[in-house]
C-alpha cells in the first residue's frame, strides 16, 4: 500500500490532483498539484512554497558508537560533523553501487537520518547488518516521523514569525547543510537547510501528530502577515503546492535526485557533481570504496550525469520536451544511444527553454557539443551545459 500523508484529506479539499511516487503498492502519494502550477512555481522564486513530503522517510541512529560506526560505513566523513549541521552521503554495497542517498543531520543526542521512501527498508536491514559488538540503534522511524519543506526566498522569515526559539542556532543564521531545532504550534521541530531549487530550502521533521498543526499553523501566520498593500520586499506569498512545481525548480537548480537521475543500478563515480559532495576520498574505508577509488584513480566512469539545453526559440522545438528514458545520440549516428534523459522541464528562468538532466558516456562529453535527443519533435538539438544548474549561474 502507498504512503499517505497525514494532510490527505486538506489536500483533497483544496482539490489537489495526486500522483504515485515509485511502484505501485510501494511507493507514496504526492500531491502533484493545485491546480495552478504556474502561481506555485512563481512562489519559489519570489516568496515560498509549503511542500508536503510523503516520498521521504526517516531513520534515527542513537548510541556512542554512531558516529565511527556511520563513518565506516558511508562515503562522506563524519568524523568532524558538529551537531547542529548535516551532510550527505551513499550508502553503497559491496560492489559499490548505491543503495541510498542519504542526508544525515547530527543533533545532540543522535543522528537523523532523512532519504528517499524507496530505499529507506534497504537501508534500515543492509547497516543492521554490519552492527556486531558497537553500541548503535537503527530505528525506521518513518511511521512516526514526517517531512515537510518550505522552498523560497521569504521561507526563513515565515519560520521565525511562526515559532518559538528553543536552546539551537536561530533560523535567521542558518547556513546551507545546518540544522536547528524550533517549536512550531507546541511541537519540537527539526529543520535543516539544503537549497535544492536555487532558493532558500528548510526541511522540517516532525512527529506525525505534529503535521496538521504545524502545517496549518504556518499558513495562518503567513496569512496574517502577508499585507497586500505592503511592499513586495515585505510580504511572504507562502503557497502550498505540489510536487511538479518543485520538480521545475529542483532541475532548473541542477539537482539530481535519487530513483529519478540516478539510483540502485548507480556507483557514485557517475552522479556527476555529487561526486565530490557525497564522497570524501582522504577518510579510510567503508562499503564499496575499492570500487569508488579505483574507478576515481583511473580518472573517467563509463557514464555520468550531465545537464542538456534546448533552445526553445526555434519553433521547432516548441514541443521538444523528451519524457523520461529518452534516448540521446550524437548527431552524426541516431542509431546508437550513447545516453538517456532521466528529468527535464521547460524553464521559466530560461526564457522557457527545455533544461535536461541526462546520463551520457563520458568519452561524448563536451560542454558546448551538441547531441541529439528523441523528443515528440523528432530528433531535436540539444547542447551541453558547462555545469548541472542552469539557475542561478554560478
Amino acid at each position: 500500500m502507498a504512503h499517505t500523508s497525514p494532510l490527505n484529506p486538506a489536500h483533497q479539499q483544496a482539490e489537489a490532483s495526486f500522483l504515485v511516487y515509485g511502484p505501485a503498492g510501494d511507493g507514496a502519494e504526492v500531491v502533484e498539484t493545485y491546480g495552478e502550477l504556474e502561481s506555485e512555481y512563481a512562489a519559489i522564486r519570489k516568496g515560498c512554497i509549503l511542500l508536503d513530503l510523503p516520498l521521504r522517510a526517516t531513520l534515527r541512529i542513537t548510541g556512542d558508537d554512531r558516529i565511527d560506526f556511520l563513518n565506516r560505513m558511508v562515503t562522506a566523513e563524519l568524523r568532524d560533523l558538529p551537531h547542529d549541521h548535516a551532510r550527505s552521503a551513499f550508502w553503497c554495497n559491496r560492489k559499490g553501487r548505491i543503495d541510498a542517498d542519504l542526508r544525515l543531520i547530527q543533533l545532540p543526542d543522535h543522528m537523523l537520518v532523512d532519504l528517499d521512501i524507496l530505499s529507506a527498508r534497504r537501508a534500515h536491514e543492509t547497516l543492521h547488518e554490519f552492527i556486531f559488538a558497537e553500541d548503535v540503534h537503527i530505528t525506521d522511524i518513518t511511521d512516526q516521523f514526517h517531512t515537510l519543506a518550505l522552498h523560497g526566498p521569504t521561507a526563513a522569515r515565515l519560520l521565525a514569525i511562526a515559532s518559538e526559539p528553543l536552546d539551537a542556532p536561530p533560523i535567521a543564521d542558518l547556513g546551507e547543510h545546518q540544522a536547528t531545532r524550533l517549536r512550531i504550534a507546541g511541537h519540537d521541530i527539526i529543520i535543516q537547510r539544503d537549497d535544492l531549487a536555487a532558493e532558500p530550502g528548510y526541511f522540517l521533521h516532525m512527529p506525525v501528530e505534529a503535521v496538521e498543526g504545524v502545517y496549518h499553523m504556518l499558513i495562518e501566520h503567513a496569512r496574517q502577515h502577508d499585507d497586500r498593500a505592503a511592499p513586495d520586499a515585505q510580504r511572504l506569498r507562502l503557497r502550498p503546492a505540489g510536487w511538479h512545481a518543485f520538480n521545475i525548480a529542483r532541475i532548473e537548480a541542477g539537482t539530481p535526485l535519487y530513483n529519478l537521475d540516478f539510483g540502485p543500478e548507480s556507483i557514485p563515480n557517475e552522479t556527476g557533481e555529487l561526486l565530490n559532495r557525497r564522497v570524501s576520498f582522504t577518510k579510510g574505508c567503508y562499503l564499496g570504496q575499492e570500487v569508488v577509488a579505483r574507478l576515481h584513480s583511473l580518472g573517467k566512469p563509463k557514464q555520468t550525469i550531465v545537464a542538456l539545453k534546448i533552445d526553445t526559440t526555434n519553433t521547432s522545438a516548441i514541443d521538444a520536451q523528451p519524457l523520461a528514458g529518452a534516448p540521446v545520440y550524437l548527431p552524426d549516428d541516431t542509431t546508437k544511444p550513447i545516453g538517456a534523459v532521466t528529468s527535464s522541464t521547460r524553464a521559466p528562468m530560461l526564457s522557457d527553454a527545455i533544461a535536461i538532466l541526462a546520463t551520457i558516456r563520458t568519452q561524448h562529453i563536451a560542454p558546448g557539443a551538441t547531441l541529439l535527443i528523441d523528443t515528440p519533435a523528432g530528433h531535436t538539438p540539444a547542447a551541453i551545459q558547462p555545469q548541472l544548474r542552469f539557475y542561478p549561474r554560478s
